[in-house]
């Protein structure tokens, strides 16, 4: 009863933090925008993804980072991957083809940053802006930053959501974040 009660209240407290760090803004110069994958939809970006291809389009546009990554392996359609479906809506919208960068593989959060590590360590980049929505910005930083990566968290337009589903998606990244810590990748 006293670990269920301990575990309960770490989860509870690190939902709070996830949740006051959702709303930061850190985009400064970087050799990457980083964008997490989301569904796709027949190679077309679900509502969340193109938000989040959107913010990337916004912060290339003011010269942050001279590269934009596309992550995300195949969905319900082994057809498409969120990493290509990416890259993409961003060639549609005049982002030269030579700027992005596609991981396309990740089936997870863990997999798909462990796969762009290491496409990134290749090309010689070091920091990145991570774009995605604010309640997974948290995990996704600290999962790069014990990767060696400097980074900084941008989140994408918020959507208006309640009082009880705020919580529920910080705590769900609370415990997302807790068995990373704990060796289990998700």
């Amino acid at each position: 009863m006293v670990l269920v009660t301990f575990v309960l209240g770490y989860l509870i407290a690190l939902s709070a933090r996830i949740g006051r760090e959702s709303t930061l803004d850190e985009a400064r110069p970087a050799d990457v925008i980083m964008v997490m994958g989301a569904a796709e939809y027949r190679g077309h970006p679900s509502p969340v993804l193109k938000l989040r291809l959107d913010h990337a389009i916004h912060l290339y546009g003011q010269r942050l980072a001279p590269y934009i990554m596309t992550t995300g392996g195949p969905g319900g359609d082994p057809s498409f991957t969120e990493g290509d479906v990416g890259r993409s809506y961003l060639i549609d919208r005049g982002i030269p083809a030579e700027a992005i960068i596609v991981e396309n593989e990740g089936g997870s959060t863990a997999w798909s940053l462990s796969a762009a590590s290491e496409i990134l360590r290749r090309m010689g980049l070091r920091s990145c802006i991570i774009v995605s929505d604010g309640y997974h910005l948290f995990r996704v930083k600290r999962i790069l930053r014990q990767e060696g990566f400097t980074v900084y968290g941008s989140p994408r337009e918020a959507a208006d959501l309640s009082g009880p589903r705020k919580w529920w998606l910080w705590f769900r990244q609370a415990v997302g974040y807790g068995l990373w810590k704990i060796g289990v990748r998700v």
